[in-house]
């Protein structure tokens, strides 16, 4: 396939990588068609690839060069959001080449390095290599040993070599520890790369931005105003094929250490001295070793775990998770979880956490729902006003990206009513849509070395280690009336019980 020329860079563009190989292990699966080749094509679209880049796939499937373009050319199109552009689509397909070879095989990866050198000769890619392991986590370690092995994460001369690896981080506390120090065994902790496509999220990101470049909000991110927080990462799909892994995971490991922890740093943060990678890793890190430990009675009132039944709505019936292919009929695996936190420092002490995560309910939903302490009544004791509502803020991350804040306001006409007023800011309509899979900003960090977005060892283990006290005690008492929740709801009656105990209510999904 021939080369192809993009259009020059404009001015004031976001400056392009540097020279590098993107080496994908697992490139015939999923997660490379759907995901990663299309966010390494919209990286190209937004020019911030340089020429001296190239793309290396290795798998097991025995395929040709050409016969993997063409497989890539085929399936990867169908995930490319928005219109493709066929010179930027060639560009980048002339610039893939595949390896096919057992990933515990020694040979596989003389092979590999032969080939990068090939590339790297052809391409000019200055030696710097990423490894990306779309692979399962029983591989990572096995993977990266063998890459030293063959001397290609060693970084001299000023070349660099990243490794990416993707969740799940363990499945406990004890596995999570063992993966480290496998992995660091084989390459520095500043070489690994553990990637959350939830922190490629605009919103995601905004959430610093939001707070500490705006000086009326970080004054009163505090107990002194705060009542509660509450954390919603609510999927309207079921497992669907992924019954095999969900029974070994459940609800709490998929999105409890990494993706629902990551916000709640965020959220929960102290103002870091700088935006330096490890500086802002530090104080995240700070935020998970706060979080106060349940105590077994606790985990049993503070904690409520759910599985989906069947129901039947308007789009037709919905299979119960123990129809699902690969679950067990009589499965206990939850398929939803919500908590009650406390963050153990001065700024957060006594305003509860409220996290909520679960499959097949009634809207696909993520956010952050801010709510402030109410105003005293007083003022209003003479006047129709009964009651005023609190203030809340939403960092919405999807489906829709954006932050909305609700105020109170005076209805128009002759007696004092307070109505509810929500501003509302949305990426698409003030920076326009711009397609995208949540992987783009990752790959371009990694690439330039920047880690701030991806999970440290340290902060992998104090997640893990927060949840620990709920999976000890749920191993050891099963739950009692799976499956508690019609598909298409919005969970578990005793998830509503456990906000009403404190005078509060979940934000409705929808």
């Amino acid at each position: 396939m021939a080369t192809k020329e993009r259009p020059a860079i404009p001015e004031n563009h976001p400056l392009p990588v540097g020279p590098c190989t993107v080496v994908i292990f697992g490139a015939s699966g999923d997660l490379t068609k759907r995901k990663l080749v299309p966010a390494i094509y919209n990286l190209a679209r937004e020019r911030l690839l340089p020429d001296s880049f190239a793309v290396v796939g290795v798998a097991t499937s025995q395929l040709s060069v050409e016969a993997f373009r063409e497989r890539l050319d085929r399936e990867g199109r169908e995930h490319v959001s928005g219109e493709l552009d066929p010179t930027i689509w060639e560009w980048l397909l002339s610039r893939v080449t595949y390896l096919p070879g057992d990933f515990r095989d020694p040979g596989t990866y003389d092979r590999l390095a032969a080939t990068l050198a090939q590339v790297d000769a052809e391409r000019k890619t200055g030696g710097n290599f990423i490894f990306y392991l779309a692979t399962p986590p029983t591989l990572f370690g096995a993977i990266v040993r063998k890459l030293a092995e063959a001397s290609l994460v060693r970084e001299e001369a000023g070349r660099f070599r990243r490794i990416v690896i993707e969740k799940p981080f363990g499945t406990d506390l004890d596995s999570a520890r063992a993966l480290n120090r496998e992995l660091t065994e084989s390459a520095d902790e500043g070489q690994i790369y553990r990637i959350d496509h939830y922190l490629g999220k605009e919103t995601v990101q905004n959430i610093l931005v939001f707070r500490f470049a705006n000086g009326i909000f970080e004054p009163i991110w505090n107990r002194r105003y705060i009542d509660h927080v509450q954390i919603t990462v609510a999927e309207e799909l079921g497992v669907e094929q992924r019954g095999a892994y969900y029974e070994g995971a459940g609800a709490l490991r998929d999105m409890f250490p990494i993706h629902l922890f990551q916000l709640l740093a965020l959220t929960a943060i102290e103002p870091p001295i700088s935006f330096a990678a490890d500086a802002v890793r530090d104080e995240k890190t700070k935020v998970l070793r706060a979080i106060k430990p349940l105590t077994g009675e606790e985990v049993l009132t503070s904690t409520v775990r759910g599985q989906y039944g069947e129901a039947v709505t308007q789009g037709g019936r919905l299979a119960a998770y123990r129809a699902e292919p690969k679950v067990a009929a009589g499965s206990a695996t939850e398929t939803y979880v919500a908590a009650k936190l406390f963050i153990d420092s001065w700024r957060w002490a006594g305003v509860p956490f409220y996290l909520r995560s679960g499959k097949r309910l009634a809207r696909r939903q993520s956010e952050i729902a801010i709510q402030f302490k109410r105003a005293p009544l007083v003022l209003f004791r003479d006047t129709s006003v009964s009651r005023l509502d609190p203030n809340v803020m939403v960092i919405r991350i999807q489906p829709e990206e954006g932050i909305s804040v609700r105020f109170g306001a005076k209805v128009p006409g002759p007696s004092v009513r307070v109505g509810n007023v929500d501003m509302d800011f949305l990426y698409e309509d003030y920076f326009g849509a711009t397609p995208s899979t949540g992987y783009e900003t990752l790959l371009y960090d990694c690439i330039n070395g920047d880690a701030t977005l991806f999970q440290r060892a340290d902060s992998v283990e104090a997640g893990w280690q927060a949840v620990m006290p709920i999976l000890d005690v749920w191993s050891a008492i099963p739950p009692r009336a799976f499956p508690n929740y019609a598909a298409g709801s919005s969970g578990p009656a005793e998830a509503d019980q456990l906000l009403a105990r404190d005078g509060r209510a979940w934000r409705s999904l929808g």
